[in-house]
């Protein structure tokens, strides 16, 4: 008996959709593999003990996620906020705060995160914390990203954009900015840290294990169509 021909071309399809859903499975396997291997480089990074911002590599790249230091003091008179920035749901800022380092410079330290209605107005004055004192805080490096397009507003930056921070703060910063992580005991209000990145593996797993599911769902219900075109032709002849 001759192959039918619509059984042909079931068979081609299956077998191309199943194609195709492997080759999806095999690429989010490959993404779980960077992932895990992304996650062991910052892991690496965010244990090993911090260093001076100033001692962090020029090279942004080999110096992102490190844990480092930074002292001085915080000028409040040109601190920004990065909008807008939600948490757990709410509307809210990021304080950019520069830092006066003792040892000349001025780095952005990214206090962390307070409400805004708006997302976009806060009371700057309430979320002071060590004024006027030479203090040592502690977090990780982090790398501009980009650049604001539009026109600025004063005191509020929607892109982390190290052009237009230094516009606003009035001098160049550094290449990084710092993360605080430390805790303040001298402020009866504070900004919510952020934290360290989370290590975690994304939904590539799950994704690799759907699309794999998928290539045999194709499979099998390619050759079950095939076997009951077949049996509905030899019955017929």
């Amino acid at each position: 008996m001759r192959f039918p021909r619509h059984a042909v071309i079931v068979a081609a399809l299956s077998l191309a959709g199943a194609g195709l859903f492997a080759r999806l499975g095999v690429w989010q396997v490959s993404r779980l593999k960077e992932r895990r291997s992304f996650n062991a480089h910052l892991e690496a990074r965010l244990a090993a003990a911090p260093v001076p911002v100033r001692r962090l590599p020029p090279d942004t790249s080999a110096g992102h996620f490190r844990r480092a230091t930074a002292t001085g003091s915080y000028d409040f008179a040109v601190e920004v906020a990065l909008a807008p920035r939600s948490r757990d749901g709410s509307p809210g800022v990021h304080l950019l705060t520069p830092m006066r380092l003792a040892d000349g410079g001025m780095v952005i330290v990214n206090r962390g995160w307070v409400y805004s209605e708006d997302a976009k107005t806060v009371d700057f004055e309430r979320w002071h914390e060590y004024v006027g004192d030479t203090i040592t805080v502690v977090g990780y490096a982090e790398t501009w990203k980009g650049r604001a397009v539009g026109p600025r507003t004063p005191r509020i930056l929607h892109a982390l954009d190290s052009a237009g921070i230094a516009l606003q703060v009035g001098v160049p910063v550094l290449p990084y900015y710092l993360v605080q992580t430390s805790d303040s005991a001298l402020a009866p209000t504070r900004p919510a840290r952020l934290g360290e990145p989370a290590l975690d593996e994304g939904s590539h797993k799950s994704y690799a294990i759907q699309w794999f599911s998928f290539a045999l769902i194709a499979m099998i219900g390619g050759a079950l169509l095939v076997r009951e075109e077949l049996i509905r032709r030899r019955v017929s002849a």
